[in-house]
């Protein structure tokens, strides 16, 4: 039992000396990585370089101990850094001493609710959050990074605002562009595209912050107006219990439960991507909810903000050879002894690099392929990823994903209110039955309405079940009977029966009879108890469509019907 929640105790005590070479390389991989990617991250969640590299350091070795992927690389992602800026930002100016407090907060918050998400399993109210939902919204926040990093990539203040705030006062301020800032941050994307697609496992991002050291201390380019990092204290990250106020925590909760989900299915989909090549191990949803909740509350009480899995370093760290929570553990002290010894080197390193690092890593995340690929497929889905990602680009973050999600719900409920209700007809030379609409030269019986419905009926749609059926009698006229084959059918409720008890007496004062074929045992039995076979009459039940419209068959499975029906309808099974 104690393995369950410490997944650490499955591969430790099982570690064999052939895995360390891979583990070590991924881990040192990775955790070159992520120092200028931490630094990145803090810098666009709006705190100084140095909270970066501390939510790289001790939030690594507490997932390593509580999480199930043995690949999974968490850290600062750039997904999270938005929301925390957004969120944040939205209570106190960022960069000062109360927004850096507040943010420590989050994680803790962010931490407690993804535990208690977990310890409850309650890991399945992500579903709310549809794919569409979630492709609209990171394409849209991808959107809003990438704009919101033009100010360092371009070397002047752009005041923090939407996406077309963004672009018109770029317009309005073309002649306050910095040369050598923008030229900087141009040739370190360019030089992380090339190295990447050389090998995606050279640390291309280390590589163009040495070279912006390098480039802004050799030709002293701080001096030209391009903009640098400057002091990064050193030192390991204190223990100490984040600040906290009743206020404080009520402001931080939307934010905070955004987070926690946002964060969760960004870390699940990777882990669960990664987890498919490797047979040796499984995920767990809502142990990774623990893992990822016990990561962020640890982490807050050594000056960490909220982190989660992250796409790129994850495939890294998986390419580089990583079997096991060592790898992780490897990066994690890479990354402190870079707090202890070299930050002072990071002293001139143009923010146009870590802006350029950032664009590098959003760029893949807006999903044309998708929305392209919803048009084309579901209409609706893509009105879902379309809503969301407009809101989240017009509005703010929170609003974009819950109009998202209520969008998509308000898209169920439409969905379930609206089933499947089909007309069918016999597929010549067999006992099937096919859509009419679907099939050619299929055999028809004028009088004869057979009706499929693949759904179950409740008081939502079964008002919609009858006026389809009264609109095709009409349609179709001198009918004598209506078939309904039943056998999608897996629940009624009393709304549906009591609209069933109407249709069969306006039927029964056109003289048409009601009939139904291939019901389920579970419905058989809400009929028995309702008085539906006491108001149609048993002798209107078929064990299929077939049985109901051919004659020399009729008797024979109708006495079959009665014959089940006389034992206890109430334990009756399908």
């Amino acid at each position: 039992m104690i393995k369950k929640y410490f997944p650490i105790l499955e591969w430790l005590p099982n570690y064999k000396k052939e895995l360390i070479s891979g583990d070590l390389t991924a881990g040192l991989t990775v955790g070159i990585m992520l120092i200028p990617q931490g630094m990145a991250y803090a810098m666009l969640a709006g705190l100084p370089p140095i909270y970066g590299l501390y939510a790289s350091t001790i939030p690594l070795i507490i997932y390593a101990i509580f999480g199930t992927s043995r690949q999974l690389a968490v850290g600062p992602v750039a997904m999270v850094s938005l929301l925390v800026a957004s969120g944040v930002g939205s209570i106190a100016t960022i960069g000062t001493e109360s927004f850096i407090s507040l943010t420590i907060l989050l994680a803790l918050m962010v931490g407690l609710i993804q535990l208690v998400l977990g310890l409850f399993k309650l890991g399945f109210l992500v579903n709310f959050l549809s794919h569409p939902v979630i492709s609209g919204f990171t394409s849209a926040a991808a959107l809003i990074i990438g704009f919101s990093q033009l100010k360092h990539l371009f070397g002047f203040d752009i005041p923090r605002g939407k996406v077309h705030e963004v672009v018109l006062n770029i317009i309005y301020n073309l002649d306050a562009v910095n040369l050598p800032s923008l030229m900087i941050g141009m040739g370190s994307i360019i030089i992380i595209l090339a190295l990447r697609n050389i090998n995606k496992r050279i640390p291309s991002p280390l590589i163009v912050v040495i070279l912006g050291v390098f480039l802004v201390y050799y030709f002293g380019l701080d001096g030209y107006g391009v903009k640098i990092i400057k002091e990064i204290p050193s030192g390991l990250p204190k223990f100490q219990i984040p600040s906290y106020s009743a206020d404080a925590i009520s402001s931080l909760i939307p934010i905070a439960i955004t987070i926690s989900v946002i964060s969760y299915m960004e870390s699940f989909a990777v882990a669960k991507a990664i987890q498919s090549k490797h047979k040796d191990y499984e995920i767990d949803p809502n142990q990774e909810l623990i893992g990822l909740g016990a990561t962020n509350i640890v982490g807050s009480l050594f000056s960490s903000f909220p982190v989660t899995g992250g796409f790129s370093r994850t495939a890294v760290n998986n390419q580089a050879g990583a079997r096991t929570g060592f790898a992780a553990i490897i990066s994690a002290l890479i990354v402190l002894i870079t707090l202890l010894f070299l930050t002072s080197y990071f002293y001139f390193l143009p923010k146009a690099v870590l802006a350029a690092i950032i664009l590098v890593a959003v760029f893949g995340l807006i999903d044309i392929k998708e929305a392209r690929h919803l048009w084309e497929t579901d209409k609706l889905d893509f009105a879902t990823f379309m809503i969301t990602a407009i809101f989240t680009l017009i509005v703010g973050i929170e609003a974009g994903i819950l109009m998202g999600v209520i969008f998509s719900i308000l898209l169920v409920l439409y969905r379930i209110s609206y089933p499947n209700l089909i007309e069918v007809a016999l597929f010549p030379d067999s006992n099937t039955f096919r859509n009419v609409s679907r099939f050619n030269n299929l055999k028809t019986f004028d009088k004869h309405l057979i009706i499929r419905f693949d759904a179950q009926l409740f008081f939502g749609n079964c008002q919609a079940f009858k006026q389809s059926i009264m609109e095709r009698i009409a349609l179709k006229k001198d009918v004598d009977r209506v078939i309904i084959e039943a056998a999608g059918i897996h629940h009624i409720d009393s709304s549906a029966i009591h609209m069933l008890k109407d249709l069969y007496q306006e039927l029964k004062l056109k003289n048409i009879q009601l009939q139904f074929a291939d019901v389920k045992g579970p419905i058989r039995d809400i009929f028995s108890l309702n008085g539906i076979y006491y108001l149609i009459g048993k002798s209107n039940f078929f064990l299929s469509v077939k049985d109901a419209i051919e004659p020399n068959h009729e008797t024979k499975n109708t006495i079959q019907l009665n014959k089940i029906q006389t034992n206890n309808p109430i334990n009756q099974k399908i």
